[in-house]
């Protein structure tokens, strides 16, 4: 699940891995999808996780966003 925050209002979420080779892959398809649909989350990451936080312009979740946030989830299962 996607939590939202303010201040600056956005969602944001952390994905745990147990191996740092997946990570790279992960964010392979990250980039690919941020090019596909122009959003460009803030992305930090470690040896076993990777944490996005999507700024949002509205005060509601677009549904750009929704379907971005929801296919970034795919890839994290696919693994």
């Amino acid at each position: 699940m996607w939590n939202e925050r303010e201040s600056p209002l956005r969602i944001e979420k952390r994905f745990e891995f147990e191996e740092y080779s997946k990570i790279s892959k992960f964010m392979g398809q990250i980039e690919k999808l941020c090019k596909e649909r122009d959003i460009y989350p803030n992305i930090s990451f470690g040896k076993n996780f990777v944490s996005l936080s999507i700024f949002l312009d509205n005060k509601d979740i677009s549904e750009k966003e929704k379907d971005f946030s929801m296919d970034i989830d795919k890839f994290y299962l696919e693994d």
